[in-house]
Formats: structure tokens, C-alpha cells, sequence
């Protein structure tokens, strides 16, 4: 996984910011009504997010420290603006489902962070691809939760309806009010969190496993191998034993060859 990729997988899964770091929760408990206004709020998001985090890495050595904090509210609010007017223009319905919750954008812990801890210390690349993750990961918070909030609370997803809704002469769903209503967004937000924690409980216990069972795998070769060596080194002590009685062996049998044909002579003499 290169640097790049990195920053991606963190803002979306590993670091997300509504269901990991739990940031941005005006919006994501207010606007998630319904899903095309999460899908609308996080993108809307996600633009400002790159936008500003590559204009604050571009000018990080020409923005005073005193007055960085001001400086990046200045940067936001610009693009904050562009926004807000180009959904005024072009999809008016979804700019008044949003209401003031655009504007507050400025604001939002998710920039501001972002912009303090990476725009403003890495390059302008590597700032694009960490508000891309950190503002894809926000949208799909924000989705996720209206996308339960709209099925439970009245049926539809993106406003179609999915669960066909009960009449005085047909069965059918039943809202649940309650899941479009504020508490609702709470609950839901509360499930999610729970449920990818324990995907990613789950996941640390195998990565866990499997490298404790890799590192037994790998003690069992090294245990197999120092075996292996002992027996060679057995075997090899054994053979130079075995070498060294046959050449014991044999030498004594030149000597007790030698030893008549010396007496011979003797007795010759």
C-alpha cells in the first residue's frame, strides 16, 4: 500500500471520521434524515475538504503561524461559499434540505483538523488524497446513517419507496417514526458504531491469530531445522568415530603384522 492509497484507506475505514473519531456531529445527526442528504451534505464536504486542504499545503510557508487559524477559516469560508451558491443554483431542493447546516461547513472540526494537523505540515498531493479519504469517509457516514434512518422512518431509500406502507385494507410497513426524528439519529449512529467496531474487533483477533500462528509455524521450522542440524552433527560424530576405530583397528593390525617378521630376524642372528 503506497502513501497515497494510505491516506485514502485511513480517512475511509481505519480513521473515518463519523463512526471512528466521532467528528462532525452537527451535521451527521441533524442532516441524515434521509440518504440524498447525507450523499449531499458529505460531498459537499469533500469538495471544501480537498479544495482547502491543497490550498493551505500550497501556502504553508507563507501563512504566519500567529495567524494560521484565521488564515484557514479564511480559506474555508471562500469555498464554503462557491458551494453554497453553485447548490443554490443548480439543486435548489437539496440546498433547502440542508438549510444553515451548509454555512456551518466553515466551522466543521473535520476541516479545521484536517487543515492544522496535515494540510498545513505535507505536500499539496498527499494533502488532496487526505481530505479525498477523510471527506469520502465523512460521506459515507452520513449515507450510511440516512440510508437506515430513511428505510426504517417511512420506507424509501433516495426516495423511492422500497417497503410497500400499510393501508386500512392492505398490510404493509409501518414507519417508525421515531428513526426521522432526532433520537432516531442517535440509535442509528449507536448501531453503526457498534457494528463496525465489532467488524473491526473481529478482524484484529484474526490478524492476531494468524500471526500467532505464523510465529508458531515459524518456531516449528526453526525447532525442525535445530533438530535436522543436531542430527547431522550426530551423525557426523559418529562417523568420524567410526573412522577413527577403523584406523585404530587397522593400524594395530600392521603392527601385530610386523611384529614375527621382526622376531624372525632375531632369532636368525
Amino acid at each position: 500500500m503506497n502513501k497515497y492509497t494510505e491516506r485514502l484507506y485511513n480517512g475511509i475505514i481505519k480513521e473515518n471520521p463519523t463512526l471512528v473519531q466521532m467528528l462532525g456531529m452537527c451535521p451527521t445527526l441533524a442532516v441524515t434524515t434521509s440518504a440524498i442528504n447525507g450523499v449531499g451534505m458529505g460531498l459537499s464536504t469533500t469538495a471544501v475538504l480537498v479544495l482547502s486542504n491543497v490550498v493551505i499545503s500550497a501556502l504553508r510557508k507563507i501563512i504566519p503561524d500567529k495567524v494560521r487559524v484565521p488564515a484557514f477559516i479564511v480559506v474555508v469560508a471562500s469555498f464554503v461559499t462557491m458551494v453554497q451558491f453553485l447548490l443554490q443554483g443548480y439543486v435548489p431542493s437539496l440546498y433547502e434540505s440542508l438549510g444553515i447546516y451548509i454555512p456551518l461547513i466553515v466551522v466543521n472540526c473535520i476541516i479545521l483538523g484536517r487543515a492544522e494537523s496535515y494540510a498545513s505540515k505535507n505536500g499539496v498531493v498527499l494533502s488532496l488524497f487526505d481530505g479525498l479519504g477523510m471527506g469520502l469517509g465523512f460521506t459515507f457516514g452520513l449515507t450510511a446513517i440516512g440510508i437506515v434512518r430513511e428505510i426504517l422512518g417511512s420506507g424509501q431509500i433516495f426516495g423511492y419507496q422500497l417497503l410497500p406502507l400499510a393501508t386500512d385494507t392492505s398490510a404493509g410497513f409501518t414507519p417508525i417514526i421515531i428513526f426521522i426524528l432526532a433520537p432516531g439519529a442517535f440509535f442509528v449512529l449507536a448501531m453503526l458504531v457498534a457494528i463496525q467496531n465489532y467488524i473491526r474487533i473481529r478482524h484484529e483477533d484474526n490478524k492476531k491469530a494468524a500471526i500467532l500462528a505464523e510465529r508458531q509455524s515459524a518456531r516449528e521450522e526453526m525447532a525442525k531445522a535445530e533438530a535436522e542440524k543436531a542430527a547431522k552433527i550426530e551423525a557426523a560424530k559418529k562417523a568420524a568415530a567410526e573412522k577413527k576405530a577403523a584406523e585404530e583397528a587397522a593400524a594395530k593390525e600392521t603392527d601385530n603384522a610386523e611384529k614375527p617378521a621382526d622376531t624372525e630376524e632375531g632369532g636368525n642372528e
